[in-house]
């Protein structure tokens, strides 16, 4: 299956994307968004607030490992951690329904750029100070009666996205 060891995924090349979990309760979905970026070999994941961290066997029942090859790191509040990321040049966007977002399908990632997106607590969603912080709210078009979406479905969606457009 030709998969990399834990040291070649340390030295591979990876997406330009950040995930930042804000306030998200579920250990299944950090796992989950862990698996998943590890699938997509993203640069980095922050956990943040109420979010649990590695090591759990929570987390790990989902993850199965990639918690331990994944960069992650953790910070009080997703504030903190979009700002620390605009100053280090990173476009960030929650992915909230929000005034003026952007729908998926329509968003073009720029190659050369890197990128963070913020998803938020399973119930309350992105916190508004959050939102404010961000560059742009990015939003998956919906058509059923519930308006809203797993956070780890969510994160596999739109990191899908951003892959198939920094990648191809």
């Amino acid at each position: 299956m030709q998969r990399l060891t834990p040291e070649e995924f340390q030295k591979a090349e990876k997406l330009p994307l950040t995930v930042v979990l804000d306030d998200v309760r579920s250990m299944h979905n950090v796992g989950s968004v862990l698996r998943t970026a590890d699938a997509f070999r993203l640069e980095e994941v922050v956990l943040c607030g109420i979010t649990g961290t590695p090591p759990h066997p929570e987390i790990h029942k989902t993850a199965l490992g990639a918690e331990d090859c994944v960069a992650w790191r953790y910070c009080d509040t997703a504030l903190e951690a979009v700002q620390q990321l605009k100053e280090r040049g990173i476009t960030v966007f929650s992915v909230e329904q929000a005034t003026d977002s952007i729908m998926l399908p329509s968003f073009q990632a720029e190659r050369g750029k890197h990128y963070a997106i913020v998803l938020g607590n399973e119930v309350k969603g992105v916190h508004q100070e959050v939102i404010d912080a961000s560059d742009g709210c990015l939003e998956i078009p919906q058509l059923g009666v519930k308006h809203s979406m797993n956070v780890s479905v969510t994160a596999g969606i739109v990191i899908y996205h951003f892959s198939c457009q920094l990648r191809s």
